[in-house]
């Protein structure tokens, strides 16, 4: 049995985030010491693992929650696992595209500018009036 600390050492998760966890039912409520001390289980840092590395990859709460709860149903088809992979998929590459459309934003202004001094230089102006700006980047 490992301590909340232990816990957090093991997985790398910081004990304040494994407390948030078991607030929002990701993580059961663990036992308790005699001294009321939370203990955890090997099962449970399994799961702790499974929420990090899923938040990792970006996904939701919510999305975690399914996961664990199809977890809990091995002999379930994992078309719902499937489609929550690729809607999180879909989701990183609009912001894949955002941040490219960001990156050549940046790029852009920042070798227009050709001033020695601020009260000319383009980056300022282009962050004061976004109509300075060759695309909408929002």
């Amino acid at each position: 049995m490992l301590t909340i600390g232990d816990l957090s050492k093991t997985t790398g998760v910081k004990v304040p985030t494994i407390r948030y966890y078991e607030q929002m039912g990701l993580l059961a409520p663990p036992e308790r010491s005699e001294g009321n001390q939370r203990r955890y289980s090997q099962p449970e840092q399994e799961r702790l693992s499974f929420i990090k590395h899923a938040r990792e990859l970006g996904l939701t709460i919510e999305a975690i929650r399914e996961l664990i709860d199809l977890s809990q149903h091995p002999e379930k088809p994992c078309a719902e696992a499937d489609r929550i992979a690729a809607e999180q998929l879909v989701t990183v590459r609009q912001k894949i595209e955002r941040l490219r459309k960001l990156e050549a934003e940046l790029e852009r202004i920042s070798t227009h500018c050709h001033s020695n001094q601020v009260r000319d230089c383009y980056v300022i102006r282009a962050l004061a009036n976004h109509d300075l700006c060759s695309a909408d980047h929002d």
